[in-house]
C-alpha cells in the first residue's frame, strides 16, 4: 500500500488495481455510501416494504382503536343512563310519572354519547325494592342494557363474527328516608 492511499481513507482498492487496466475495481464502502449507489438495484422497495406493512399492521390496529372507542362510549352511556334514571325516578312526585322520567333520562344519556338508534323504552328496566313503589327508605334498581352494533362489519359474517356486543350497566337509587310518600300528597 502506498503512502498516498493511507493518507486517504477509501482509495485502498484503488491503489492495488492492476496497471494499464481499464476495468475498475469495485468502490470502497464509503464511497457507496457517499453517492448513494446501490449494490443490488432494490431503488423503491422500502416504500413498498412499508406500505403493506403499514396496510397489514395499522389498518386492524386502528379498527380495533374505533371498537373500543364505541365499546367505551357504551359503557359510559349506560353507566350515566343508570345512574340518572334511578335519581329521576326516586325524585318524582308521583309514582305514575317517574317511569316516564327515568326514559326521559335514558333517552338524554343514550343520545349524549352517541346513541340515538338505541330505544330507550326497551332499554330500561326498573325494579322496586317495596310495593308500592318510591315508599321513604326503600330502593330502586335500575339497569340499562342495549346492544352496541360494530362498526364496519358487513351482515354476511353473522354467523362467524358477532355484529353486536352487549352492554349492561345496574344502579340502585335509595328513595330518600324523609321524603313524603307521593300516594299521600
Amino acid at each position: 500500500m502506498t503512502a498516498d492511499a493511507i493518507a486517504r481513507p477509501g482509495t485502498a482498492r484503488l491503489a492495488t488495481a492492476r496497471p494499464g487496466s481499464k476495468e475498475r475495481p469495485a468502490p470502497h464502502r464509503r464511497e457507496r455510501w457517499r453517492t448513494g449507489a446501490v449494490p443490488n438495484g432494490d431503488h423503491g422497495n422500502a416504500v413498498v416494504e412499508f406500505l403493506a406493512a403499514a396496510l397489514l399492521l395499522l389498518l386492524p390496529v386502528l379498527y380495533l382503536v374505533l371498537v373500543l372507542g364505541r365499546l367505551q362510549a357504551a359503557t359510559f352511556a349506560a353507566e350515566g343512563a343508570a345512574r340518572e334514571a334511578g335519581r329521576s325516578f326516586t325524585t318524582a312526585t308521583s309514582v305514575q310519572g317517574a317511569p316516564e322520567r327515568a326514559v326521559a333520562s335514558v333517552r338524554i344519556a343514550l343520545d349524549d354519547q352517541g346513541f340515538e338508534a338505541v330505544d330507550a323504552r326497551s332499554a330500561l328496566a326498573v325494579t322496586c325494592s317495596s310495593e308500592p313503589c318510591l315508599v321513604p327508605g326503600s330502593d330502586v334498581q335500575v339497569r340499562v342494557a342495549f346492544d352496541v352494533v360494530l362498526p364496519g362489519v358487513p351482515s354476511f359474517v353473522h354467523g362467524v363474527v358477532p355484529l353486536a356486543i352487549p352492554v349492561t350497566a345496574e344502579h340502585v337509587a335509595p328513595v330518600d328516608t324523609f321524603a313524603v310518600t307521593p300516594a299521600t300528597r
